[in-house]
């Protein structure tokens, strides 16, 4: 029989594939046992998603299963047959008996690839929160660390004052309970550039109380960074290791450069300091504890997206430098 056109190329192919000649009917009857199959398909999904995988493993939940498998299959055949009834005309009973083992069987085997893929999903999207959660953790861990040695340093400073220029060293006390509110308030893993330099300018304030003249800090951030998403501290961090291994141990004044740059794809901020550019100390970061936590928090918020670099300068002096994939602070 030549298929009419209206009919469509789909029933031709299913009639090609199985070598039998095509027949308007009885690709109706084939497209009722698809829908109905996918159908039944969404359904034992949706039943499988519903029935947790038990820890520990439990028989019954098993069980459920052995029985749930035939009993989609049954299903299927059912209401595949009452289509090809409405469909064809043909008695029900004699259709039912058409090749019921293989509905059955057919449909046992679907219901169980579909659990499988179901509890594949399941366990991914669990193994996916549980990678969130620790990461989390770490980034908390972290962030809780850099605190105290934030605090460490800013009382150093005060600590330094008092015996020198009491006034001073109150001023300067002021200045780090403003930088601890700021600190301990600050849940997020990620703010503005913006937010960033806010609080590393306060930060400055205060080492300016300290050195006076001998700090001298320029900036250079181009305007249109500063909406962009930087980890919590991390040019305040850059900063603080400058001024402490800069300028704490010499006398004459150091500079203080802190530049940000980018491109579409791109952030950099780089802190630049002039001093003694074999420092060994602070080519590893002092005890290593301020640089290092920064480098570990970067690897938990981007991988190998981000990176940081720093060592001393041809010319003399030393520079850090933090490479950030570019997003708004607000996406």
């Amino acid at each position: 029989m030549k298929p009419p056109a209206l009919q469509g190329p789909l029933a031709l192919a299913l009639f090609q594939i199985v070598d039998q000649p095509f027949n308007a009917t009885e690709s109706a009857a084939i497209a009722a046992r698809v829908l109905t199959g996918l159908a039944l398909a969404y359904l034992a999904y949706r039943f499988v998603r519903r029935l947790r995988w038990p820890r520990p493993f439990r028989f019954r939940f098993l069980l459920i299963h052995l029985v749930a498998a035939p009993a989609g299959g049954a299903a299927w055949l059912v209401l595949t047959t009452v289509a090809v009834v409405l469909i064809t005309g043909r008695p029900f009973v004699a259709t039912i008996r058409d090749r019921p083992a293989d509905f059955l069987a057919i449909g046992s085997i679907f219901y169980g690839v579909i659990a499988t893929i179901a509890y594949l999903d399941d366990a991914a999207a669990r193994a996916a929160r549980a990678e969130a959660a620790v990461a989390r953790t770490q980034l908390a861990t972290l962030r809780a660390q850099l605190q105290p040695h934030f605090l460490f340093n800013a009382l150093h400073t005060v600590v330094q004052l008092i015996p020198v220029d009491p006034g001073r060293a109150m001023e300067a006390a002021e200045c780090v309970g403003a930088l601890l509110r700021t600190a301990l308030d600050e849940e997020r893993d990620a703010v503005s550039l913006a937010d960033e330099w806010a609080f590393v300018s306060r930060y400055l304030e205060m080492e300016g109380i300290r050195f006076g003249d001998r700090l001298r800090v320029s900036a250079n951030l181009d305007s249109q960074l500063l909406d962009a998403r930087v980890p919590t501290f991390a040019l305040q961090t850059l900063v603080e290791n400058a001024v402490r291994h800069g300028a704490a141990p010499r006398v004459a004044p150091t500079d203080v450069v802190v530049t940000a740059t980018g491109t579409r794809a791109e952030i950099a901020l780089s802190v630049r300091n002039t001093g003694d550019a074999g420092s060994a100390h602070q080519a590893d970061g002092g005890t290593g504890t301020g640089l290092r936590r920064l480098r570990e928090r970067l690897e938990v918020l981007h991988g190998k997206a981000a990176r940081l670099t720093y060592g001393p300068l041809p010319e003399g002096g030393f520079e850090a430098v933090l490479v950030l994939p570019r997003e708004r602070a607000d996406e």
